[in-house]
Formats: structure tokens, C-alpha cells, sequence
């Protein structure tokens, strides 16, 4: 393992007409920049996350009060890919932190979590319900004798 670690290499590739030792210089800053931007970014971390380090990340905060269960609005916040955190204030209530730069992503995720709510609290009818209805239309049918017919064997 520590020999793939060593032995890790990077390929730049450089068009020049003459290659100097500034062009050089000047390609190597560029990867380098690169690379540590990508590190950063890899470190920060996304999606749900604590209060504390979600004040960490560089900008504006807001925050927004928050009912409900806080699994139903992870899922859609998935989808929008924004940076959020849940402070608890009592049972049931939450406070939901969010990056000031991601409002919009916050209030399109909002919009489809009160859209999935609000779909779940339509008047459903129970399927228990449904059964007694059935129960009570087969019994209200009067019954119809059946006849039944025996097979007669002939004889020979």
C-alpha cells in the first residue's frame, strides 16, 4: 500500500511552440490550484450535517422553523443537493438551518415535500372499510339455489 501511495504520479500535458522553464512553472501552479480546490471541496461536507459545522462553511446563514419528521424532508433534500442542518427546539419542532445561497434549492425542495405531505392526507379510503362494504353487498344479495345434479351411470 505504501509503495502505490509513493509511486502515485501526475500527467501534464503542455502545448507550447517552445517550452520554457516559466511555461513550465506557470502549468504546474495551475495543476496544483486545481488540486487543492478539489481537495477542499471533498473535505467540506454536504447534504444533512451538524449545526455546528454547517456555521463552519464560508457565507450567510438562514434558518426556517420546521414540523414534521426531518427523515420525510432528507429525502427530498437529497434531490436538490443542499446543505442543511436540524435543531431541535421541542418534540416534534425543529429549527432547519440552510446556506443563504442555496434559498432557492431550499424553497423548490420545500414546495415538493408540502406537495408530497399534502398528496399523503387526501381522503384515502381504508382497506378495511372497503372489505365491510363488500361483505355487506354479498350478504344484501339473496342467495340462489344451486342445483346440483348427480351422474347417473348407465347401465349396460
Amino acid at each position: 500500500m505504501q509503495e502505490y501511495v509513493e509511486e502515485r504520479t501526475i500527467a501534464i500535458s503542455i502545448k507550447a511552440a517552445k517550452l520554457s522553464g516559466r511555461a513550465l512553472v506557470a502549468a504546474c501552479k495551475k495543476v496544483f490550484e486545481e488540486i487543492a480546490k478539489q481537495q477542499s471541496a471533498a473535505k467540506r461536507p454536504h447534504g444533512r450535517q451538524s449545526v455546528k459545522k454547517l456555521m463552519n462553511h464560508y457565507g450567510g446563514k438562514s434558518a426556517m422553523k420546521y414540523v414534521g419528521a426531518p427523515k420525510d424532508f432528507d429525502r427530498i433534500a437529497k434531490e436538490f443537493h443542499v446543505d442543511y442542518a436540524f435543531h431541535k427546539t421541542s418534540p416534534g419542532h425543529y429549527l432547519l438551518f440552510f446556506k443563504a445561497d442555496q434559498a432557492d434549492a431550499i424553497t423548490a425542495a420545500f414546495s415538493k415535500y408540502t406537495e408530497k405531505v399534502m398528496g399523503r392526507k387526501q381522503d384515502k379510503p381504508s382497506i378495511l372499510g372497503q372489505l365491510r362494504q363488500f361483505v355487506e353487498q354479498i350478504a344484501e344479495r339473496p342467495k340462489q339455489k344451486e342445483r346440483a345434479r348427480e351422474a347417473v351411470k348407465e347401465e349396460r
